[in-house]
């Protein structure tokens, strides 16, 4: 017994000091205040919202009054979701509606998509939020690392579908989540459904570095079109986005005081995608990168506007828009 108690204090202190070295504790984010009605009138859609930032978004964009699609793979999850979501919105609120969506279905993307364009009359802001992270290795239904294909080619096939009507209804914005960790990765053009091997925090990088790549390009596309894309890092936030992370099992409960301690909770993470989705500071910004609602410098390899264009050509190639 003495033992077990021992071993559990040296490798909760190591996590501890690993959890402190790797994501220094961040100030409390300011939670953003905007008029009651701001988006009444305007359609929203939020992959993934479930849950974690994407349920904590959809809720504040409830409270200002807009239309709320919530897209969603697990339906039950989604519907005991929009409950929660509805109850805390309070009494003055706009519209919730759950929707199936399996990013890592290009048939269920297409589909979702099909029914949005039949009984849509406008999308304002698209949120692409929905994410893995470093999974075991999986395929999607169409052969994908799971990662990539949900990260990254099940989102780059829904904005292209919806952009139609996001042009229409102009002018209008897309948000796209990804992650400081796209610093530790590089798109494997060589490999990129990692077939010779399988790196799970690689490949999470590569999907978020992805993720930046396309908002390069796809600003560069939509110029003057009137519809408008950025991206975001919203910092070390307490998801189930970490589930699949080894963590020794006596040494869970201190990992979990210490996210308590240094990570952001939901609604913290939420504050740039929201603001991003609604403040008038960025009407017009394209092409961006914001963390903590400020403009964030990247590193070169995701503003390598030849690697976008690559990328971007061999994702239409595999999403089967090459034509």
């Amino acid at each position: 017994m003495a033992a077990a108690v021992i071993v559990a204090a040296v490798v909760g202190g190591g996590v501890l000091l690993l959890v402190r070295r790797l994501f220094p504790r961040q100030k409390a984010a300011q939670l953003l205040r905007y008029p009651a009605d701001m988006m009444r009138g305007k359609t929203v859609i939020v992959t993934g919202a479930n849950c974690g930032i994407g349920k904590a978004l959809a809720g504040e964009l409830l409270k200002l009054h807009a239309r709320v699609i919530m897209a969603c793979r697990d339906q039950r999850s989604a519907e005991e979701a929009a409950k929660d979501i509805q109850r805390l919105a309070g009494p003055e609120q706009g519209e919730l509606v759950v929707k199936h969506l399996d990013l890592a279905s290009l048939r269920s993307v297409r589909t979702f998509c099909e029914e949005i364009l039949q009984e849509e009359s406008r999308i304002d802001v698209l949120i692409n939020n929905a994410g893995l992270y470093q999974c075991p290795y999986s395929k999607t239904e169409d052969g994908f690392e799971m990662q990539l294909g949900v990260n990254h080619l099940g989102h780059f096939l829904l904005t292209h579908l919806l952009l139609d009507l996001l042009k229409t209804s102009a002018p209008s914005r897309i948000v796209v989540v990804s992650s400081k960790l796209y610093k530790y990765g590089h798109i494997n053009f060589d490999d990129l459904n990692s077939e010779s091997k399988y790196d799970k925090a690689f490949c999470y990088s590569q999907s978020k570095l992805a993720n930046l790549l396309f908002t390069l390009e796809l600003a560069r596309k939509l110029e003057g079109t009137g519809v408008t894309v950025n991206a975001l890092t919203p910092g070390i936030v307490r998801t189930r986005l970490g589930r699949h992370a080894q963590i020794p099992l006596l040494a869970k409960p201190l990992f979990y005081l210490a996210s308590l301690i240094f990570f952001k909770s939901p609604l913290e993470g939420a504050q740039t995608p929201l603001y991003l989705a609604c403040s008038p500071e960025v009407e017009g910004v394209s092409g961006k990168c914001f963390a903590n609602c400020e403009e964030e410098e990247l590193m070169a390899k995701a503003t390598d506007d030849q690697a976008a264009k690559k990328l971007w050509d061999l994702s239409s190639g595999m999403v089967g828009l090459a034509n």
